[in-house]
């Protein structure tokens, strides 16, 4: 049957589909739009299937907080090229996603995937991307928050770097919010406080401290007594409220925090491009 361009403009706006694909489709499925639209879901597929071991290591963190601070969600969607990441539509795609996240208040990414979009589900939508894109897409973590204190967030430039902190209570100095959210970005902080530090890792510590130590010449009774000394500057540089201030090293982030009225953190989620 001949396929009108009107049908054709039409698909293609449904779908985001290129229009010789929905011309296409639109042919084998004898102008039927539902079974066109199915068409192009499975050529998506196929082309995700094809580029499922291609390295997707670009795209954005998009995040998403409430007026009042009590509800923030993130999403990460990842590309093969940074080309495709800055592209408005897919800005935009990514920017949908993270909003059923926080609208629905999904908690896992299975939610997200699963959840309806247009005539399928996200999953569908993300392959039907793929497809139209011509690159390896997908939604590689996704995350939501409440809290009954305040949570403040912070996107580094370019969108590949994201700090979610809640703060235990009410903020009202968003500046001193911000300015701890951006010392977790640079500083990288592994806990909030020192109880929080996992025992293996300060076994680890201690360990590569005595090992250095011993290398030093150090006897190992006093090795073992100093490597544990050395665990203050560890924390000094790895927990949250034992850190320097970066804007002014006289102080500490915890001090930084009293100074200013401002509650101290209860916890924070760093989401950097690609890590795990």
């Amino acid at each position: 049957m001949a396929i009108s361009a009107a049908d054709v403009k039409k698909l293609r706006e449904m779908t985001g589909a290129g229009m010789m694909d929905c011309k296409k489709a639109l042919g084998e499925a004898n102008g039927d739009f539902e079974m066109a639209v199915e068409i192009l879901r499975k050529q998506g597929q196929k082309v995700s299937e094809k580029r499922a071991d291609r390295d997707a290591n670009q795209g954005l963190i998009i995040t998403r907080v409430s007026d009042d601070g009590k509800k923030a969600s993130a999403i990460e969607i990842n590309s093969e090229t940074d080309f495709v990441a800055r592209n408005e539509d897919f800005r935009a795609k990514a920017t949908t996603f993270n909003n059923l996240v926080f609208d629905n208040s999904y908690k896992t990414l299975e939610e997200v995937l699963s959840s309806p979009f247009g005539n399928g589900t996200v999953a569908d939508e993300v392959a039907n991307m793929v497809g139209v894109i011509g690159e390896k897409i997908q939604i590689k973590k996704s995350l939501l928050l409440e809290t009954d204190g305040t949570l403040v967030v912070y996107n580094h430039p370019g969108d590949q770097l994201a700090v979610i902190v809640e703060f235990d209570g009410s903020v009202t100095n968003e500046d001193v919010a911000k300015d701890v959210a951006m010392q977790i970005a640079a500083m990288k902080p592994i806990a909030v406080t020192e109880a929080e530090v996992d025992a293996t890792v300060i076994e680890k510590e201690i360990e590569i401290a005595k090992e250095q130590l011993i290398n030093e010449g150090r006897p190992a009774d006093i090795a073992e007594k100093a490597a544990k000394g050395k665990l203050r500057r560890f924390f000094e540089e790895s927990v949250l409220l034992n850190q320097k201030f970066v804007k002014d090293n006289s102080v500490t982030v915890k001090q930084y925090l009293e100074q200013n009225n401002t509650p101290l953190v209860k916890a924070f989620y760093r989401l950097q491009l690609g890590e795990s």
